[in-house]
């Protein structure tokens, strides 16, 4: 494959940036096969963002030649006190999160799926947290909290600043060349690139995919002027709050509830957790998203790319609830291949019963 198709599919949507584009392009020039990783804390079910949006990534890397990497960061997890701290589940949903993503489509043969006490009992993986530790004040560190899923104000022990150094050294023990995780993690990446080629390492090259929104109506809206990127960092999909993201998991009955409560305002596609569906998702799977109506009011739709469902949305001749019921109905027969997979493998459906089950607790 040529490097121009490999890019192509490296930055293919829902990839958002690049940190830099001309470091992936010398990066592929020098080597045919480079390592790229994503990583997850295993905290949970798991819903559209962390199903369908990071399987779509594996997919692209994986076809563009890449040796791709899914950390299970279970010791992450457990650090953040997913599930109370409870390494037994939290072990339990990192297997849930591996036959979700193969139920997806991610092909097993070509991604290595990497659990973090396998890698952790290297005495090497530690002195390189040290190593990397001892670079970063502890303001700095506080910087990059939100890669936890948390705001500066909310360290309170020192098991809080070990996270980014851990995630650091995730990067340089795994040899990985690309990190490929959502805008969420940016900020460990950029350490890793300010700080790799000082400690004898490198430069990781960097691609960020977007985040997708959840359901529920932003806390402030209409949304200030300059405070845009905050509010998509608190508005993204989270399993912890089940009512507002999609679980792939969901029945057709569950998701068109969802659907029905969800945020959608009229004529408003910035900030529609609806729209964003259709653009990351829908269009994604589809060369034609077809909505049907009753003549009445106006008959079915059909549309062949996303920018002509935006600008028929922006001139109210789409109306909210009408997309939908299709958005649902098509998320339902994009997810029939999870269904069948859980419905077939043992192993899968106790993994998702058990964590059905469990407390989320962040």
């Amino acid at each position: 494959m040529d490097i121009e198709r490999k890019i192509e599919l490296i930055c293919r949507s829902p990839t958002e940036e690049v940190l830099t584009p001309q470091g992936l392009r010398e990066l592929l020039e020098t080597e045919d096969h480079p390592i790229a990783y994503n990583g997850w804390e295993p905290s949970g079910l798991v819903h559209l963002g962390t199903g369908v949006i990071c399987a779509y990534k594996m997919k692209d890397f994986a076809e563009a030649g890449l040796k791709f990497k899914a950390y299970l960061a279970t010791w992450h997890a457990w650090l953040n006190n997913k599930f109370s701290g409870d390494l037994t589940l939290i072990n339990k949903a990192a297997e849930l999160f591996r036959h979700s993503w193969i139920a997806l489509g991610v092909p097993a043969d070509k991604v290595q799926f990497i659990y973090s006490n396998e890698l952790y009992t290297d005495l090497d993986f530690w002195a390189k947290t040290v190593k990397i530790a001892k670079t970063l004040t502890i303001a700095r560190t506080t910087r990059t909290l939100e890669i936890a899923g948390r705001k500066e104000t909310e360290a309170r022990y020192v098991s809080d600043f070990l996270y980014t150094p851990m995630q650091v050294a995730d990067i340089f023990h795994l040899d990985v060349k690309i990190c490929q995780l959502g805008m969420d993690q940016r900020k460990a990446n950029v350490v890793a690139r300010e700080i790799g080629e000082r400690l004898g390492y490198w430069k990781p090259t960097c691609v960020h995919h977007h985040l997708l929104q959840g359901l529920e109506k932003p806390k402030i809206w209409p949304i200030p002027d300059g405070q845009r990127k905050e509010a998509l960092a608190s508005a993204k999909m989270s399993k912890s709050k089940p009512e507002t993201c999609i679980f792939i998991y969901d029945s057709l009955e569950e998701i068109k509830k969802k659907m029905k409560k969800a945020f959608c305002p009229d004529r408003i596609a910035e900030f529609n957790p609806i729209i964003d569906i259709c653009k990351y998702i829908i269009f994604r799977e589809n060369q034609v998203f077809t909505i049907p109506r009753s003549d009445k009011f106006g008959g079915t739709l059909n549309f062949e790319n996303f920018l002509e469902l935006k600008n028929t949305f922006e001139k109210g001749q789409l109306h909210p609830q009408d997309l939908k019921n299709a958005v649902a109905e098509e998320l339902y027969n994009i997810l029939e291949p999870v269904r069948r997979y859980f419905a077939n493998n043992h192993e899968a459906m106790d993994c998702l019963n058990i964590i059905k089950k469990a407390k989320i607790t962040r």
